[in-house]
């Protein structure tokens, strides 16, 4: 059973997991299979005065090549405490050669508004059309701390890619 909430109503459970283990980016590859992605860091808020999930995907990660190309991305978030094995592997592994959907044991269930689909383990999921999509520079950090706490050199740097939040639900209850 699917439950819509409006996307501002569930960062709460959001922010629980991408602070103790991550949630699920889901992105097309050029070839059409979908490929999750484990990421620990996302923003959600207002951009261009629309709903935004902003995601930060390092530039050698095939999840990054695949964002390059796509139209769309999902988030799905699992239930506090589920889905460590998959997590691990999803943000460990490539999808370049792995169908992480199958190695993970997840399903990918289609969404309702856009070509990515989710994750139907997790509990809560964003569903986000691409608005843009950004590469960090070394040169535009002011805390250099950063560039070396994240070991970034050039090539090595992040991409922010916006996706505007279409549709946020979820599709069970939290206790199931």
């Amino acid at each position: 059973m699917r439950h819509d909430f409006a996307w501002r109503n569930q960062t709460d459970l959001l922010w629980g997991a991408l602070s103790s283990g991550g949630a699920f980016l889901v992105v097309l590859d050029p070839h059409g299979k979908p490929n999750p992605m484990t990421i620990g860091w996302g923003q959600i808020g207002i951009v261009w005065s629309r709903p935004v999930f902003s995601v930060l995907v390092r530039q050698s990660r095939y999840t990054h090549e695949c964002l390059q190309a796509a139209s769309s991305f999902t988030v799905s978030v699992p239930a506090p405490g589920t889905l460590k094995d998959a997590l691990a592997l999803c943000g460990t592994k490539s999808g370049r050669s792995l169908d992480k959907f199958h190695a993970a044991g997840l399903t990918a269930v289609p969404a309702q508004h856009v070509e990515a689909p989710i994750v139907g383990e997790c509990l809560a999921h964003y569903e986000c059309r691409l608005l843009a999509r950004t590469q960090q520079a070394i040169a535009h950090f002011a805390d250099a701390d950063i560039v070396e706490r994240f070991a970034y050199k050039e090539g090595s740097t992040h991409g922010v890619f916006f996706g505007e939040i279409l549709a946020s639900y979820t599709t069970r209850s939290p206790a199931d």
